[in-house]
């Protein structure tokens, strides 16, 4: 009995060494068969252009706030919101009940002044009174001016009446009467990152899109380059004058303007090889090399067609994995199919 227990013993333990062997054999062959099938594609470094959009809003280059010195009764506007008016127009008349009784005391001074001059040049007035009489005439004809000037409110540019905030009869009271906008040429100002300071400079050609017109592109350049930076925001402001001969562009319509940096020799990958982690956004790239992938993180610049332009992260000449991204891991073992 005891030798056919022991015989039972030494045939398990053979038994189980050769299962053992099988096993291990087997799962070898699962690992080999488990290799990830992968496509990949070769990158290359390109010129790519250093564009950068900005939204703005069109604004006029001159605009003009029409109003008089001192409260008076409006007595006549003369156009409305849309009218183009020219340099120098008369646009509104104040109440000249001051302005006629200005006029007539100066009508009698200048009798009383000729009055006086005669007399002094026959020796009947003194020059204290010659003298007094003449500063008075002065100071009549100043006044006079300056009232005409006021009561007759002129436009001191060309362009379009944008507001009028009276009507016949009212009281002027603070704000003001009309505002007249020059319309050629028209602006945009656009706050640029500081990494660009160097490279924007007037007359520099910019690009202007407008919603109002899809499709459609107007040329506007560089004419003032704020010499100082936004604190917290790290950009500097730029204005850009679009030409309007036809005035089609007007005063806040919503402008995207596009300005070129040069060109700069960065890889471009395809948009398959880009995988976004999960619940974050950043963006990576399986890149291929001796049979294994490593998990690159990438920072990506421009959307070029079907290519992302990557700005780190991915050297020229790397292999990228395009297709069997979803079981791979950083490290993982791949096999590449055609």
């Amino acid at each position: 009995m005891k030798y056919i227990k022991t015989l039972s013993l030494g045939a398990l333990a053979l038994l189980t060494v050769a299962c053992g062997n099988k096993s291990d054999d087997k799962a070898a062959e699962t690992a080999q068969q488990e290799k990830v099938q992968v496509k990949i594609a070769k990158v290359t470094s390109e010129d790519v252009p250093q564009t950068e959009t900005y939204t703005a809003t069109v604004e006029s280059d001159v605009k003009n706030n029409i109003a008089p010195n001192t409260p008076y009764r409006i007595e006549k506007i003369y156009v409305e919101v849309g009218d183009r008016v020219r340099k120098g127009q008369v646009l509104v008349q104040l109440d000249a009940s001051n302005l006629r009784q200005l006029k007539l005391q100066l009508e009698n001074q200048k009798v009383e002044f000729k009055r006086t001059e005669q007399l002094y040049q026959v020796g009947g007035a003194s020059k204290a009174e010659y003298d007094n009489a003449k500063l008075q005439l002065d100071v009549y004809s100043t006044q006079l001016k300056q009232l005409t000037e006021n009561t007759q409110l002129v436009s001191p540019i060309s362009g379009i009446v944008t507001a009028r905030n009276y009507d016949d009869g009212d009281m002027y009271a603070g704000n003001p009467v009309l505002t007249i906008e020059q319309m050629n040429p028209v602006k945009v100002i656009v706050n640029i990152s500081e990494v660009y300071y160097k490279q924007v400079s007037k007359g520099m050609p910019v690009d202007i899109q407008l919603d109002a017109y899809e499709g459609e592109t107007f040329s506007g350049k560089v004419t003032i380059v704020y010499p100082t930076l936004d604190e917290a925001t790290h950009t500097f402001p730029v204005e850009v004058t679009i030409d309007n001969a036809s005035q089609k562009v007007r005063p806040g319509m919503f402008a995207r303007a596009t300005v070129n940096f040069g060109t700069k020799s960065h890889v471009l990958v395809p948009d398959e090889a880009l995988v976004k982690q999960i619940g974050a956004g950043d963006r990576y790239v399986y890149v291929y090399k001796d049979g294994k992938v490593s998990y690159n993180k990438v920072d990506l610049g421009k959307h070029i067609g079907n290519y992302y332009e990557i700005l780190s992260g991915v050297n020229p000449g790397d292999d990228v994995v395009v297709a069997g991204q979803s079981r791979l891991a950083n490290g993982r073992e791949v096999e590449v199919v055609k």
